[in-house]
This record gives structure tokens, C-alpha cells and sequence, in this order.
């Protein structure tokens, strides 16, 4: 093999990183609570890193990607299971951990997948109201307040609704395919940034319906966009502004984060083989592996 050739293939597996993971749906679940401890999920698992660093299995056994903690220090997450090929069919249960320990089910053990969202989603504001997409030929965006009530935002013509997050005065932000598209309250919508995920020979492969994954948002009113294809983080302003902030290492990519009080930036990253680590990467610049 010729050097050149040798450099060619390099250089499509680091474009094309995360093929398998990306078949497989990494997780994307990472949370803080009021006390500084960090929660994150390795799709078998979900960890707890303390204050001090130490890590230990906050909930054992579940399958979940997403996770949501609410203003009392309550974590939410999923546990999603295949009953084999031979009925193919899956089962889903959602589970709540309480501050003290207790792991109880919310929504129990039932077929299919989460999408009777009168129940729960995993997309909150920080009053508790919840927001999900219906899909259809056109994609009502719906927030349910506290109160039970419903409410159709809007209704948008996505090419490929994804990921979601929503800010604490109910702002929501949609990752569609590689656009983020901002939904306000009112109901007005607008394109915040274009091809967040770059035009790279991965797209080669079909759609790249898991190049952005994780959203999230600080209080500056920014929004952060895990690139998983190109394993990087993009930091984009209210104005559309967007820096590169992060960069993953192959064969990691970023899959979901979030900034804490202290302005220290928490990365959840899978690797090819579909591994988990936390990355914090501290205001001074310090760089730290939870693995």
C-alpha cells in the first residue's frame, strides 16, 4: 500500500468516524444537579461523578440517552430494550432518582417507543414545562405547562427534525439535519446557523441524521452543538455567530455537554467502538479525562 492510499484511508475513517456509533445511536445524556455532582449515561449505565471526581454507578442497568434533572435534584431517564429478532418489538420504561437514592418507574414498563408524550419528555425549560415535535407532513412543535395544558407553537416544514433543547424562558432551538433553527415563544422561527456539520466525504454515506447531536444552552444565551461528525463543539451567539470551542481527539466525538455555574465546559464523548468518557474542560484551560 502506497503511502498516499494509506493517507487517503486515514483520512476518510477520520471523516467518516462514528459510522458505527452513529448506527448504533450514542447517548447523549449528561446533567449537573445543584450540588456540582455531573450525571451521564453510557447506555448501559448512568454515572455519577461527585464533586470530588469520584465516580460511581447512579443507576445500573438502563439503556437510556437522554437524561433530565428537574429544580429539586430529581434525575430522570429511559430504559429502552429489543425483545429479539424474533418478534421484533421493543419495550421502554421511564424511571425517576430521587436525592436520596430511590429509583422508581414514572411511566412502567410498557411496548414501543416513548412518544405518548401526555407522560413525559426529556426536553424541559427550567419552570418544568416540557416541549416535543409530532411528525407529520409538517412537524407541530408542543409545550405542555406544568399545569397540563397543551399548546401548538408552531408548525414548521423541517427537512429532518432532530435533537431539541429549550431555554429557561421557553425558547427552542431544533437541530435540522445541520441547521439550528430557533423557535420563539410567539411562535416566529428563524435559521440561527446553516451547515453547522461541514460538507466532508461522510455525507457520502446518506444523510447524516446523527451529525449534530447534543444541544445545550448557558446563560448567556448561547447555544452549544455537539458536531459529532466532525468531533467538535460549535458555540453559536443570538446573532449566528459561530466558534469552534472544542475539539475531540479520534476516535472520540462529542455527543451532548453542558455549561456549569463556574463556566467550566462538561463533554459527554463516544468513540468509534462506542465507549463513554466525561471531558471537563475548566475556564483555565485545564483539560480533564473521566473515563
Amino acid at each position: 500500500m502506497s503511502k498516499t492510499t494509506a493517507r487517503v484511508i486515514v483520512l476518510i475513517l477520520g471523516l467518516c468516524v462514528g459510522v458505527s456509533s452513529v448506527l448504533s445511536h450514542p447517548g447523549i445524556g449528561i446533567v449537573m444537579d445543584s450540588k456540582g455532582n455531573v450525571f451521564y449515561t453510557d447506555l448501559k449505565h448512568v454515572w455519577k461523578i461527585a464533586p470530588d471526581g469520584k465516580k460511581s454507578i447512579a443507576v445500573h442497568n438502563v439503556h437510556t440517552h437522554e437524561l433530565y434533572i428537574d429544580s429539586l435534584d430529581n434525575l430522570y431517564g429511559e430504559h429502552l430494550w429489543y425483545n429479539g429478532e424474533a418478534v421484533d418489538t421493543w419495550g421502554h420504561r421511564v424511571w425517576r432518582l430521587t436525592p436520596d437514592g430511590t429509583v422508581k418507574d414514572i411511566v412502567p414498563a410498557r411496548k414501543g417507543f416513548l412518544d405518548d408524550y401526555d407522560d413525559f419528555h426529556f426536553v424541559h425549560d427550567q419552570q418544568g414545562n416540557f416541549y416535543w415535535k409530532d411528525v407529520g407532513e409538517l412537524i407541530a412543535i408542543r409545550k405542555r405547562s406544568t399545569d397540563g395544558n397543551v399548546k401548538t407553537i408552531a408548525t414548521v416544514k423541517f427537512r429532518d427534525a432532530r435533537w431539541m433543547t429549550a431555554t429557561s424562558d421557553g425558547i427552542v432551538y431544533v437541530i435540522d439535519l445541520y441547521d439550528l433553527v430557533r423557535i420563539m415563544p410567539d411562535g416566529k422561527i428563524d435559521t440561527v446557523a446553516r451547515d453547522l456539520a461541514a460538507w466532508n466525504v461522510s455525507r457520502l454515506l446518506g444523510p447524516g441524521r446523527h451529525a449534530i447531536m447534543g444541544l445545550w444552552t448557558d446563560t448567556q444565551a448561547n447555544v452549544y452543538a455537539a458536531v459529532f461528525a466532525d468531533r467538535l463543539v460549535k458555540k453559536i451567539d443570538p446573532d449566528g455567530h459561530v466558534n469552534i470551542i472544542a475539539r475531540s481527539k479520534f476516535p472520540w466525538s462529542p455527543t451532548g455537554g453542558l455549561v456549569a455555574p463556574n463556566g467550566d465546559l462538561w463533554l459527554l464523548e463516544y468513540s468509534t467502538s462506542n465507549a463513554a468518557r466525561v471531558r471537563r474542560i475548566q475556564k483555565d484551560g485545564t483539560d480533564k479525562m473521566y473515563e
